[in-house]
């Protein structure tokens, strides 16, 4: 999907790829105008660099003179450039933090939408465990909330960096070139050689090694920021299933398997991140040395024009202030090594996403599904298993108005998927399904929003749109009596109910709502057969009061009093090109 160490140039397309959606979007007129905000104050900033520059000249040669009417002269001219420099400052942050935020409001609403659109987050969960997609995006939930985050941080920090680093330099290089005038080095055959500049070529020759020398120790840190931004996502991800699963975990004493589970995965974690400290201790020796040495490289350079009275004090600290702006530009690379590590692996796993969202969204190609009134249809449909196995093949099904149809067969016969597959979301089908606009899906593992007992059942319509005497109604039909005077009550009700609950909590919202289709996959298997035959009757009765059908998977014989039709999945010959067939009855 992405490239094992992409390019420098490829690196620069993904992060342009993920930049400019948000400025030619609706936004695009704020986005730009903070830019160029932004931009003309990292100018502006630089043009006060310049000033306080000059300033050194004229205040350090005051001082050499004893002159105390310039030396007052300059305090106050300090003042006036150090209060504006303040300024610029402020609100070039303010302006960079308020772009930032912007971006990735924008950008969280815009990977929201496309996750949840088209059942991508289905999908995406569904192909991760599939054969050959280990690079499929791992934990999407930390690629929004947190990649974003830095991807947003790191683009505009780094980028106007840039930008500052070459403007200082093209500002600086000029008085650094000028105040330092030429060095005369004698040659060994007699004769000598007149370097112009000399002061720019030191600082040149001073980064070059200097970046050169950052980029070889902190290379890996590309890979291990990657690494652990994955590895601590998965971690957490474990952390959660623990949570989700907790009574299952509780009742099979499983806790002693998942300890040793947490512990391999934030070993891994920790591991990483003893490596990539250990790479940046290394370049943070250097970085160190590098930036010390800095402080006093210029002032060596530069002595013997200073002691031959070539340039007064004040010349010899403003080359001293130059050669630190030209040195810090030429050195940006070495500061920023560490922020460049963690921009491009997020800039890596991001491309990732985006990639994979973009596969699973739009139309599938072969599948059709369509909305129809009247009846369920199904035509010439073929499912597959997520490794390429064919479960069912040309098949092509009917429920018509009061129709109640039965599903049943051995376990692995694709029950499920020809649930899913009717449901539309089933990636790996082909065919054409159109349903009745008014149908409803019960699975066999409902969901249940936290928060109040009307909102688990309205889901995922508004609670208002019900009035409560209709929500305690359901509530009583789905054999929950004690749940109706708890509308306003606020729990983790996936959690909170049995099995029994949480699938009577699900017909409820069934019986609330009323479509005149239903389809259920194994609706009622944790409740006993009494409960069961009861709310099995009122579905049907409200699917048919409503002009409807309703197909059931189950494994119970008993269900069979009320439905009055069968499709039954019966195992093919070997050989054949699918492994089952539906035989209707």
């Amino acid at each position: 999907m992405t490239d094992a160490k992409p390019s420098l140039a490829t690196t620069l397309r993904r992060i342009g790829a993920l930049t400019a959606p948000y400025f030619r979007s609706e936004e695009k007129w704020q986005a730009r105008g903070l830019l160029a905000a932004i931009v003309l104050l990292n100018l502006g900033a630089v043009y006060m660099l310049v000033q306080i520059n000059e300033w050194y000249r004229v205040f350090y040669d005051a001082l050499q003179n004893r002159d105390q009417v310039v030396f007052w002269q300059q305090i106050g001219r300090f003042c006036w450039l150090a209060l504006i420099y303040i300024v610029v400052m402020v609100y070039k942050f303010y302006l960079t933090q308020l772009l930032q935020l912007r971006w990735r409001v924008w950008m969280t609403d815009h990977y929201v939408g496309r996750w949840l659109a088209d059942k991508a987050f289905y999908r995406l969960e569904l192909a991760r465990y599939t054969a050959g997609s280990d690079d499929l995006p791992d934990n999407p939930d930390q690629r929004i909330q947190e990649d974003l985050n830095l991807f947003t941080t790191y683009t505009v920090t780094l980028s106007m960096g840039i930008l500052n680093a070459a403007v200082t330099l093209v500002s600086f290089v000029g008085i650094l070139w000028t105040l330092s005038g030429s060095l005369t080095v004698p040659l060994p055959g007699g004769g000598t050689w007149e370097i112009a500049g000399y002061m720019v070529w030191a600082a040149v020759l001073y980064c070059v090694a200097g970046s050169a020398i950052a980029h070889w120790i902190g290379k890996p840190q590309v890979r291990l920021n990657f690494q652990q931004q994955m590895l601590e996502a998965n971690f957490r991800h474990y952390m959660i299933r623990i949570r989700e699963y907790s009574e299952a975990i509780a009742l099979d004493g499983g806790e002693r398997a998942e300890r040793p589970q947490l512990d391999l995965r934030f070993t891994e974690v920790m591991n990483n991140y003893l490596r990539l400290i250990r790479n940046q201790k290394s370049l943070t020796w250097f970085s160190s040395f590098f930036g010390q040495a800095a402080i006093i490289f210029p002032l060596i350079v530069a002595a013997p024009r200073y002691f031959s009275g070539a340039i007064q004090l004040g010349q010899l600290m403003q080359i001293n202030s130059a050669f630190g702006r030209v040195q810090e530009s030429l050195s940006w690379l070495v500061d920023n090594y560490m922020s460049l590590a963690v921009w491009k692996a997020t800039t890596d796993r991001l491309s990732g996403f985006e990639h994979s969202l973009a596969a699973q969204s739009g139309r599938r190609e072969g599948f059709e599904a369509t909305t129809a009134p009247g009846a369920i249809d199904a035509r010439g449909i073929a499912i597959d298993l997520p490794g390429g196995r064919r479960l069912l093949d040309r098949t092509t099904l009917h429920v018509a108005p009061g129709d109640t149809v039965l599903v049943h067969g051995p376990s692995g016969s694709g029950k499920s998927s020809l649930f899913r597959t009717l449901a539309g979301i089933w990636p790996h089908a082909r065919g054409r399904v159109a349903l009745p606009a008014d149908t409803m899906f019960i699975p066999q593992q409902p969901y249940f929003p936290d928060g109040r007992l009307r909102d688990a059942l309205a889901y995922p319509e508004p609670a208002g749109q019900y009035g409560d005497e209709a929500l305690r109604q359901a509530l009583e039909d789905a054999l929950l009596p004690h749940l109706a005077d708890q509308l306003d009550r606020e729990d983790a009700w996936g959690q909170k109910l049995s099995g029994g609950e949480r699938q009577r909590l699900a017909v409820a919202r069934v019986l609330l709502k009323r479509p005149a289709w239903l389809l259920a996959d194994e609706a009622t298997s944790a409740l006993d057969e009494e409960a069961e035959a009861t709310i099995y009757q009122r579905l049907v009765e409200a699917v048919r009061r409503a002009g409807g059908g309703l197909v059931s998977i189950a494994h119970r014989r008993t269900l069979g009093a009320h439905h009055q039709r069968r499709w039954t999945l019966r195992p093919e010959p070997e050989g054949s090109a699918a492994a089952y067939r539906v035989e209707v009855s």
